[in-house]
């Protein structure tokens, strides 16, 4: 089973952590944004999405960074048992398509269904099929 692992941000405003379970993003930790000072400082977000559904994510506050770590693992030790197979699949597929569009854009040609690719390819001499490969393998 893989264990949860935090990555931070680059974010220069604020402390902000990606907490991974595997390679999937299970949720973040940081700093709030806008709270008056004698409020909890500390959030959580705990859940994926596409995978589970937003009502099944969880969410807390807390005054201090180990508070809100501490939340966030019992929140996702409750969610996890809940999240089936599938959506961990789900997920994969989602990130993999964003890949392939990534791709595909990256190389400055329209997404099939935005033009006739071929003739486009064929106007700027660009082989298009290493990156239809890709698509095969989602």
């Amino acid at each position: 089973m893989p264990k949860l692992t935090r990555r931070g941000t680059a974010d220069s405003y604020r402390k902000t952590w990606h907490v991974y379970y595997g390679d999937v993003r299970a949720g973040a930790i940081g700093e709030r944004a806008g709270v008056p000072v004698h409020g909890d400082q500390w959030g959580w977000s705990c859940g994926f999405y596409p995978g589970i559904e937003l009502r099944q994510h969880r969410y807390g506050t807390a005054a201090t960074f180990e508070a809100a770590r501490e939340g966030f693992e019992a929140d996702w030790n409750v969610l996890l048992p809940e999240i089936a197979e599938a959506a961990f699949d789900e997920y994969h597929r989602h990130r993999a398509l964003q890949t392939w569009k990534e791709t595909i854009w990256a190389a400055g040609l329209p997404l099939p269904t935005q033009a006739d690719c071929n003739a486009t390819a064929a106007r700027r001499s660009i082989s298009i099929a290493p990156i239809y490969t890709l698509k095969r393998s989602i």
